[in-house]
């Protein structure tokens, strides 16, 4: 028997989606803060979840580990990205062992229901790593900044969203192998 394509489909969507995940959840751009008052116009703050870093439009000097003077480490989103962001990736890593143990390479059958509970088990994940992007996003003005500045939505918030959708996604195409052991 083939392996089924919707086994196929999760197990190409989970790794693009925990790859985004990582980078979104490693770089140090979840907001960029410009335009701050009594600083050079060409100055920009990158805030993540782990860092912030200073960068100089113009000679492209960038500086990380900037001092945390506003208190936005110690914000409740952040906070919260900075745990449920890993526990994200850990869970996302069991879910593609626990695949790749399902959907078989190496036996004639595959185990549907060792792949539809790893569909779960990435599903979960994924969801547990949209909740931070969507929660900053809609906290994004109200976490700490200097008055009269600028604030944009970074890269990092926007490959989070994106490999959770993708993590969800797979775990759904690999939740669809359930529906095989329910015909039996």
């Amino acid at each position: 028997m083939r392996t089924p394509t919707a086994m196929i489909v999760g197990l190409v969507l989970c790794p693009c989606g925990l790859l985004l995940t990582l980078i979104g959840t490693l770089a140090p751009n979840w907001r960029q803060v410009s335009l701050i008052p009594n600083q050079p116009v060409d100055l920009i703050w990158e805030q993540g979840i782990w860092d912030m870093c200073s960068e100089r439009q113009s000679s492209h000097d960038r500086l990380c580990g900037q001092a945390d003077e506003l208190g936005y480490f110690e914000k409740v989103p952040v906070r919260a990205a900075q745990g449920l962001m890993p526990t994200s990736l850990v869970l996302t890593l069991l879910g593609l062992v626990v695949a790749a143990l399902g959907v078989r390479c190496w036996q004639k059958e595959p185990r549907h229901i060792l792949a539809g509970v790893a569909g779960l088990v990435l599903l979960l994940s994924g969801l547990l790593s949209l909740i931070p992007p969507s929660w900053y996003t809609h906290e994004l003005w109200v976490l700490p900044a200097p008055a009269d500045s600028t604030l944009v939505v970074g890269y990092s918030v926007v490959l989070s969203y994106l490999g959770s959708c993708l993590e969800i996604l797979g775990g759904l195409a690999l939740a669809l192998s359930f529906h095989h052991c329910c015909k039996e």
